[in-house]
């Protein structure tokens, strides 16, 4: 699916500042690549949670670039997408290198969402319908809990009608 960009301090907060800092550890402390460890187990285990069917999961988190990348095979499409998604929308991850395979289908469209946005304003904005808004809230479950807790600086799923 290729690399996707996210803003690093919003999102889930799965793992504490020392998983996510790149800096040298002082003498006594986990080792840098303990921590990126610890930080792509954590992110491995919320894409699990998800319950996306994605099989063969592999992550790897590199905490002085944000950069996560995923590896398996997704059942679909939709939760290829949803899995780079859900890893994306962690804090401390700034790109998402999405190479999980899957079988061919239809490309979704993402939106960053921005300070004011609601999903009836991004369903106005990518159907010309503001009463599609589930359709936004459903391609974006279960990160998505209710439809009125989006952030600024999250990253959903736009999917096509």
């Amino acid at each position: 699916m290729g690399l996707f960009s996210f803003i690093k301090d919003a999102g889930e907060k799965l793992f504490g500042t020392k998983e996510a800092q790149a800096s040298t550890p002082a003498a006594g402390a986990p080792n840098l690549a303990d921590l990126n460890a610890k930080a792509a187990d954590a992110i491995k285990t919320y894409i699990e949670k998800q319950n996306l069917g994605v099989s063969g999961l592999a992550v790897t988190f590199d905490g002085a670039t944000g950069k996560v990348t995923l590896a398996g095979s997704a059942p679909t499409q939709e939760a290829a997408e949803k899995a780079g998604l859900a890893a994306g929308n962690v804090a401390s991850v700034s790109d998402v290198d999405n190479n999980l395979e899957f079988p061919a289908g239809t490309a979704s469209q993402f939106h960053d969402v921005v300070r004011g946005d609601t999903l009836s304003a991004i369903s106005k904005k990518y159907y010309g319908d503001a009463n599609k808004y589930n359709v936004i809230f459903e391609a974006n479950k279960p990160m998505l809990s209710h439809p009125d807790k989006i952030y600024p600086g999250q990253k959903l799923r736009i999917p096509p009608l």
